[in-house]
């Protein structure tokens, strides 16, 4: 009999090391687009929703504001998603990153999360 083999996506919150008391270091937002796995890193668009990272932009979404508590399919239009935001520390192999991201983009990103409050470890 041939063996099959599962790989599991993120699971909600396992990209946390810690955080604060509370809703310290969430907060609830509105992801304008995509399907998005925990612990994806996300940037705001103009309208104050959450994007994925477009570290090759010049319209602020280059600029890495939240992770992604849990997945997230907005695929057909947006939804709200819970984001870390400030106060924790984050497993930085667990992040997820937009495709072909280079090590200078991923630096800067990681720097703009420190500058936030989260902490990658």
């Amino acid at each position: 009999m041939a063996s099959t083999k599962h790989t599991e996506s993120r699971h909600t919150g396992e990209h946390v090391v810690s955080e604060a008391n509370g809703a310290r270091s969430r907060e609830q937002g509105i992801l304008a687009s995509g399907n998005l796995a925990a612990g994806t890193v996300l940037a705001l668009n103009g309208d104050g929703d959450y994007v994925p990272l477009a570290p090759g932009a010049a319209d602020g979404t280059e600029v890495a504001k939240a992770v992604l508590y849990g997945a997230v399919d907005a695929s057909d239009g947006p939804q709200p998603c819970t984001v870390h935001v400030r106060a924790c520390e984050v497993e930085e192999a667990a992040l997820g990153w937009p495709d072909g991201i280079t090590e200078p983009q991923t630096s800067t990103a990681l720097n703009d999360l420190i500058g936030v409050g989260i902490i990658p470890r």
